[in-house]
C-alpha cells in the first residue's frame, strides 16, 4: 500500500485521511499551519506530525493536498513541497483557479513528479464515508498512478482531461450550485414572508420545476437556522469569484453569478463567512436580525 501524506486537515481533508486510514493505506504524514490540529490527527491515525512541507514529501509516496486558495496552494509548493520530490504524486483536491493546477503540474514535473487535480463536488459526511465525486485533470499516466487511492475515497471519479479542465467544470459546478442556494433562499424568504407553511412549500417545490440538490441539503437548515458548516458561504464566495473571472475572459457577463457572490461576500464582510453556505438565508428571511440590514 502506498505510504500517503495530507498537506491540510480541515474538515475534508481530515476525514479524507481518516478515511484512506481505514481502508489499509499509511497515513505517515500530517501537515496544516494550524499544528494543533495536525498533531490531534496524526495522533488518531499514527502518523508523524510533519513540522516542514519537505518533510511530507520525505515520507510519503503520494501526498494530498487540501488547501484553502490559490495562494495557498502556491505556497505550499514554493515553501518545499517539492524538495527532493522525483518519483512522487501530488493529488491536489482544493477547488483553486485552473491555472494554478496547470501551475502546479509544471513544477512537478520539472523535479520528476505527478500531479493531479481532484476536484470533489461532494461534503464532509461523503469524505468520512469514501463516497465523494471527484472530477479528475491532468496526465492520464497520473490519474491512473492515483486511481487505487481515488477509488478508496471516491463513489465514482470522472477523468476530464489535462490540467486545469477538472478545475475549470468545478468552478461551473460551485457557480450554479451557489446560485441555486440564493435562489432557494429567497424563495423560501419570500414564502415566509407571505405567512406561507414552509413545510409545505419546500415539499411543494420538490415535486415541480423548482426542486433541486440544494433545496435537499439546505432547504431545512435555511427554515430552521442550523447552518452547520458542511460547505462555508467564504468558500461559496471564492468558488464564485472562479467562475466569474473565467467568464471576464470569455467576455461574458453573468448577472446571476455576479449577485450571487454579492451576497455570499455580504455574509464575509459581516463575519458570518463559516457559517455553511445555507446561511445566506439570514441575508433574505424578513426580521430575522440585523444580518439582513
Amino acid at each position: 500500500m502506498e505510504k500517503i501524506g495530507f498537506v491540510g486537515v480541515g474538515r475534508m481533508g481530515a476525514n479524507m485521511a481518516r478515511r484512506l486510514k481505514d481502508q489499509g493505506f499509511a497515513v505517515v504524514a500530517v501537515f496544516d499551519v494550524n499544528q494543533a490540529a495536525a498533531g490531534a490527527l496524526a495522533q488518531e491515525l499514527g502518523a508523524e506530525p510533519c513540522g516542514s512541507l519537505q518533510r511530507v514529501t520525505e515520507l510519503s509516496e503520494a501526498i494530498l493536498t487540501v488547501v484553502t486558495d490559490d495562494a495557498a496552494m502556491k505556497r505550499i509548493y514554493l515553501d518545499g513541497l517539492l524538495s527532493r520530490a522525483r518519483g512522487k504524486l501530488f493529488i491536489n483536491c482544493a477547488t483553486v483557479a485552473p491555472a494554478v493546477h496547470v501551475w502546479v503540474e509544471q513544477k512537478a514535473e520539472k523535479v520528476g513528479a505527478r500531479s493531479l487535480e481532484a476536484c470533489m463536488a461532494s461534503s464532509i459526511t461523503q469524505a468520512r464515508e469514501g463516497t465523494l465525486y471527484l472530477m479528475c485533470g491532468g496526465k492520464e499516466e497520473a490519474f491512473q498512478q492515483a486511481k487505487p487511492i481515488l477509488d478508496k475515497l471516491a463513489a465514482s471519479t470522472r477523468y476530464i482531461g489535462p490540467a486545469g479542465q477538472a478545475a475549470t467544470v468545478k468552478a461551473l459546478v460551485n457557480m450554479v450550485m451557489n446560485i441555486n442556494t440564493a435562489g432557494l433562499a429567497e424563495g423560501l424568504g419570500l414564502g415566509a414572508a407571505l405567512g406561507l407553511d414552509l413545510d409545505m412549500l419546500r415539499e411543494v417545490f420538490s415535486q415541480t420545476g423548482a426542486n433541486s440538490r440544494v433545496l435537499q441539503t439546505d432547504g431545512e437548515d435555511m427554515q430552521k437556522r442550523e447552518h452547520s458548516c458542511y460547505f462555508s458561504a467564504a468558500h461559496a464566495a471564492k468558488d464564485s469569484g472562479i467562475a466569474l473571472r473565467l467568464a471576464r475572459e470569455q467576455g461574458l457577463n453573468l448577472p446571476l453569478a455576479t449577485a450571487t457572490k454579492k451576497q455570499f461576500d455580504k455574509m464575509v464582510a459581516k463575519g458570518l463567512g463559516e457559517l455553511d453556505k445555507s446561511g445566506i438565508a439570514e441575508l433574505t428571511f424578513k426580521g430575522r436580525s440585523d444580518v439582513a440590514n
